[in-house]
């Protein structure tokens, strides 16, 4: 073991929202607890960023502000996002809009204002490209993390414990595998800054498909109707119609904090069948206003007898290929198989992402850890002998339920992990003082 590098009591590999929420807690646990745990985020970033790619303008939260790092455990805090609104001096305006629901960029903004006060706290430019184990004795005593700079300078730092939430990786069908590489296919995680770069380099794309049927390619297909006026567009995917998401009062109460102990106590079986149940509150749905945008946008053309845009539902993406003229899908009804080729200057991926850090960045440890659920408090299960505790934050869907990938548990799930990273300080202190 290299004793110049840094050793830490927790290293976090990410700082988006969630280690955010978490760097608040700990500091909370400085400042009223006196309780000293030396830790240190890696992001690979240059400087905080949420979604860059999706703010879309006139693109608006589908969740309350109150929702956010730390209101529902602690409103008085000075990170809420009340008191960014004050400290902006935007206070009573907000107030004066009668909504709870800010624009995206003004919630990035605040996530932004947030991030700035644990600078102290986060290596940016860094990127985890590995994580191992230090062996002691025939035991597993730390953990060797190894970042990558933008510059290609690779550090060394030691972590007596690791919480990762990195976020996921965007999804790519398979269709699309031998084409992803093309600049003319973009995943919604890039759209923005790809759709510029692609204009740049091609010109304004004249025809362009965006897949998917959820919030994020709705989006999409409205911002590319404004961006490029002139351009036919279509929007591609399996179900029959864009459906609405249920955000209703009482379904919405399965994301609060409290009903993750519900969750977590039911057996797996169940606890799958929920999830079922309950996908149309976050995946593959749309807020029921935009899909009435969409839907005028479409009458309109029909008014006006010119159908430049189109939504086709009940297709599958059977084929791609490209060429110097453009991306051609082989687009196939799930229906009867009929099929049709389309040749598009741009296509546009709204599919989601994907969440695995066992083939990422833990693959190093992969060894060691027994299981992929998490324990009630984000612990991955280790075999005997692996000190360390292994936190994952934004990967638990099917332990903690849907609201594990979204922000309505962050002051809650913070605090836990927190407390847990306390409790096994005090017991590895009050074993060393016994013995």
């Amino acid at each position: 073991m290299n004793r110049s590098a840094p050793v830490y009591d927790l290293l976090g590999v990410g700082f988006g929202p969630s280690n955010l929420a978490l760097a608040i807690s700990l500091a909370e646990a400085s400042e009223q607890q006196g309780a000293q745990l030396p830790h240190l985020f890696l992001e690979r970033q240059p400087d905080f960023a949420w979604h860059p790619d999706m703010l879309i303008p006139g693109s608006d939260m589908q969740i309350s502000c109150l929702k956010d790092l730390v209101s529902l455990r602690d409103p008085t805090s000075r990170y809420t996002f009340m008191n960014y609104l004050h400290a902006h001096g935007r206070l009573a305006r907000f107030a004066n809009r009668k909504t709870f629901f800010p624009s995206r960029a003004e919630f990035d903004d605040y996530l932004r204002w947030v991030a700035r006060h644990f600078d102290d706290v986060c290596a940016y430019g860094e990127t985890v490209i590995r994580v191992e184990p230090v062996v002691e004795q025939q035991a597993v005593t730390m953990l060797r993390v190894t970042s990558e700079t933008c510059a290609g300078i690779r550090k060394a730092r030691y972590a007596r414990n690791l919480v990762v939430a990195g976020g996921g990786e965007p999804a790519i069908p398979d269709a699309f595998s031998d084409v992803a590489v093309d600049d003319r296919v973009i995943h919604s995680a890039n759209y923005l800054s790809a759709i510029d770069r692609l204009q740049e380099r091609r010109g304004a794309p004249r025809r362009i498909a965006v897949i998917g049927s959820g919030q994020s390619a709705a989006e999409i297909f409205m911002d590319l109707h404004a961006r490029f006026p002139g351009a036919r567009n279509d929007l591609i995917f399996r179900s029959h119609g864009l459906s609405p998401s249920d955000d209703s009062p009482f379904v919405n109460e399965i994301f609060d904090p409290d009903f993750t102990d519900t969750l977590y106590a039911r057996p797996r079986a169940e606890r799958l069948k929920f999830l079922q149940v309950f996908q149309d509150t976050n995946y593959g749905v749309v807020d029921l206003e935009l899909i009435e945008r969409l839907y005028a946008l479409l009458y309109e053309q029909e008014v006006a007898g010119v159908s430049p845009h189109r939504v086709l539902p009940l297709s599958e993406v059977a084929g791609v290929s490209r060429g110097n003229d453009g991306v051609t899908l082989t687009r196939r009804s799930v229906i009867d198989g009929a099929a049709e080729e389309t040749s598009y200057d741009a296509v546009v991926l709204a599919t989601g992402y994907t969440r695995n850090d066992m083939t990422g960045v833990l693959s190093g440890v992969r060894d060691w850890i027994t299981g992929e659920e998490v324990d009630r408090y984000y612990r991955l299960p280790c075999r005997a002998g692996f000190r360390p505790t292994i936190f994952q934050q934004g990967a638990n869907e099917i332990t903690h339920g849907l609201s594990d990938t979204l922000l309505s548990v962050l002051p809650q799930r913070s605090r836990e992990i927190r407390d847990a990273l306390l409790a096994e300080r005090a017991a590895e202190t009050s074993g060393e003082s016994a013995a």
